[in-house]
């Protein structure tokens, strides 16, 4: 009778788990989605007569406010989840784990949907304002955009990570680093084209001060 080959497992089964972490801004959020796609879209709709065109509506900030911000089905407001799992893989070159492993590694769960495209949100506990700055556009001509600022907000981070390959400590350590040094949203400190403008960063909520700031925010 043949005897059965024994076989190594090189690859386990998927360990993953979630932790939740509450943090609170230590400086405004600005939230810059790209609000200008129905409008080149139509642009593009109307093909060559739209470059002739001299007339320009008056602008509207509340409304471009609006158009740049993230919000759910059931109305909340919101920022993408993938800027936090970005901000996450980023704070990785501060310390040892490599940045593609923590791609593999690291995933945020969506409080919930964006309306217009789908888009997975964390929730934004927090009164939002339009906020009017001058910014650089791509070709280098000088705008003044409207955007959605958060002056004081909080979030429920819930962060689904692999144990075989970050400890609860880790992650708590990243999204600590993430908070102060690489933050979320426009201005933040790891802006690509800017130094930041202070925007965008925050703190992990300790445990003894967590009733406090759920309280603060009307956070269940």
């Amino acid at each position: 009778m043949a005897k059965k080959e024994k076989t190594a497992v090189l690859i386990t089964a998927p360990n993953f788990v979630v932790m939740e972490v509450l943090i609170e801004g230590t400086a405004p959020l600005v939230i810059e989605r790209f609000s200008k796609k129905a409008e080149l879209m139509a642009k593009m709709a109307e093909g060559k007569k739209a470059k002739n065109k001299k007339e320009h509506d008056a602008r509207d900030y509340e409304r471009d406010a609006e158009e740049a911000r993230y919000r759910s089905h059931d109305g909340w407001e919101g920022i993408n989840a993938a800027a936090f799992r970005a901000g996450i893989i980023s704070a990785c070159r501060l310390g040892s784990l490599k940045m593609t492993m923590a791609k593999l590694s690291v995933f945020i769960v969506a409080d919930g949907r964006d309306q217009s495209e789908g888009l997975p949100l964390v929730r934004i506990y927090g009164e939002s304002v339009a906020f009017q700055a001058h910014t650089r556009n791509a070709n280098g001509s000088v705008d003044v955009r409207s955007r959605p600022q958060y002056r004081e907000w909080a979030c429920v981070l819930r962060i689904d990570f692999d144990q075989d390959q970050l400890s609860a400590s880790d992650v708590f350590n990243l999204v600590a680093r993430l908070g102060v040094q690489v933050g979320v949203g426009a201005g933040r400190p790891d802006s690509k084209k800017t130094a930041g403008c202070g925007w965008g960063t925050f703190r992990v909520v300790p445990g003894d001060e967590e009733v406090e700031v759920r309280k603060k925010f009307g956070i269940k």
